[in-house]
């Protein structure tokens, strides 16, 4: 009966489960028939089957639902929940293009040492403000109550003969006016000093171009050569397949083919370099134009657009005339020499004016009790003439003839700097337009040597060698000139810091 019911009740997964009083009854009765020496053996052995029969079919049904679960489809929300997601922005997702113009407007507004000249120039500016306004009059309106005791004599006066009563008000105003040698040197200063702060963000301004100019164009060469790592490599690939089916033929030996596995191997490793050359170059790039970083956008390629290059007299005249730093050592002369003015405006007398008009009474009205009128004016005039100061007036007199004298000597220097760079910077870039004649016919006569050699190599003329030595000059002649390209777009950009836009 016992192992009936539990057959029935496991195996066929019956869900009802026993009674408790029948489970206790069956324990009792098999406690029993283990202590009965002559049946309690054979029951023992038949209750061990019947708890192997059990564990064999709980796993048996767990193995079942665990079945069935993998067997089960994933739940749909995820699918509909796939299948209602809104389509991606397209417009958000293209990529925006940038050409050499919008480059350098996007650095000019994010590059940080280009905005500290930007800085310095209003700061200049401001001082200009301040130093003007110290030529012109100044009004001011100052309200003051004064009490003082009164004297013990029982009167109302106050017990201080230096005040002029015991309640005393005084509501003026005042115009203040200062003259000095000294006051219109600091203006003359000032401004010159606002003109080498322009004359510096012009140079940060054009300097900032050359660094656009090379990260720019670098980028595109980046990409030009990635392109010529790609033809390389699927050139190597082609002439391995080439060699190998010329050693099937017993036309070559399978050195050729080892040749042309190192070889393709080779194009291989320069096409993941030149892979990253170009990653590395957008990076750069994008680092110089969005505040906001991203990779997202697409540069123009103008570098094979032909740029003329003016005479070196226009060149030499333009730069004469709009160089910033010949300007920012002219105006840090004036600026110098408007320090000497300073300094001696320090020796001479100062002439200061005031005019007040107001009140000043014991009450605070426009008439007294008895009726007396409160309102008043006063002026003063007053003459300071410095007599002896232990030398220190003199001393800035010589500090600032000494500015000056370094400033002649470096607008001496920068004249000259100027005609140097202008014949080194278009002596390179006239190099450089002439060397590009010569690069793009190496690089055509690379490419037909390829394919001559090619030929050559499959008729059994030629041998693996001149096959890949042809392979890289063609690689090579192709980065040379992308490289020149480069290089006479710099070069313009270095005349441009000295001349502007030409």
């Amino acid at each position: 009966m016992l192992v009936r019911d539990c057959f029935n009740g496991t195996l066929f997964g019956s869900r009802n489960l026993p009674n408790p009083a029948a489970m206790g009854s069956r324990r009792r009765q098999m406690l029993k028939s283990i202590r009965n020496p002559e049946t309690g053996y054979p029951r023992l052995r038949r209750a061990a089957i019947v708890g192997t029969l059990l564990v064999q079919s709980l796993l048996v049904l767990m193995a079942g639902r665990a079945a069935a679960q993998a067997v089960e489809p994933a739940p749909s929300v995820q699918v509909r929940a796939a299948e209602q997601s809104p389509p991606q922005n397209s417009a958000a997702a293209s990529p925006l293009t940038i050409t050499f113009s919008d480059a350098l407007e996007r650095a000019t507004a994010n590059n940080p040492q280009l905005q500290s000249a930007f800085t310095a120039l209003g700061l200049a500016h401001q001082e200009v403000v301040e130093s003007r306004a110290a030529l012109l009059p100044n009004v001011n309106y100052n309200m003051q109550f004064l009490y003082t005791e009164p004297s013990p004599h029982g009167t109302n006066n106050p017990i201080f003969i230096a005040n002029n009563g015991v309640h005393e008000y005084i509501a003026q105003g005042n115009v203040h006016q200062s003259l000095s040698l000294q006051t219109f040197a600091d203006y003359g200063r000032a401004s010159a000093a606002q003109a080498v702060a322009r004359a510096k963000s012009e140079i940060a301004l054009r300097g900032l171009a050359v660094t656009v100019a090379e990260a720019y164009y670098a980028h595109v060469a980046a990409g030009h050569k990635y392109r010529t790592a790609q033809r390389a490599n699927e050139e190597a690939q082609r002439f391995l397949g080439i060699s190998e089916k010329l050693e099937n033929g017993g036309e070559v030996a399978h050195s050729d083919v080892i040749k042309a596995q190192l070889q393709y191997r080779q194009q291989q490793r320069d096409l993941r370099e030149a892979e990253l050359g170009m990653n590395k170059s957008r990076l750069d790039l994008a680092i110089l134009l969005f505040k906001d970083f991203t990779e997202n956008f697409a540069v123009v390629d103008d570098l094979g657009a032909s740029q003329a290059l003016p005479l070196f007299d226009e060149v030499s005249a333009a730069g004469t005339r709009n160089n910033p730093d010949l300007r920012a050592a002219q105006a840090a002369l004036r600026q110098a020499s408007r320090q000497v003015t300073s300094a001696w405006g320090g020796v001479l007398p100062t002439i200061t004016v005031d005019y007040w008009y107001g009140i000043d009474a014991n009450q605070f009205a426009m008439e007294t009790p008895a009726g007396f009128r409160n309102l008043g004016s006063s002026a003063a005039a007053t003459l300071q003439l410095p007599i002896w100061s232990w030398g220190a007036n003199f001393s800035k007199v010589k500090q600032a003839n000494l500015e000056r004298k370094q400033a002649v000597v470096e607008l001496s220097a920068a004249q000259r700097t100027l005609l140097g760079n202008l014949r080194s910077f278009y002596n390179e870039a006239q190099a450089a337009r002439a060397e590009l004649e010569l690069l793009s016919q190496s690089s055509q006569l690379a490419s037909e040597s390829l394919r001559l050699t090619s030929l050559r190599y499959q008729s059994g003329e030629a041998t693996v060698l001149e096959v890949v030595d042809a392979q890289n000059t063609l690689t090579a002649a192709t980065n040379a000139y992308d490289d020149g390209q480069v290089r006479f777009r710099v070069a313009l950009a270095n005349i441009q810091t000295l001349t502007g836009k030409f």
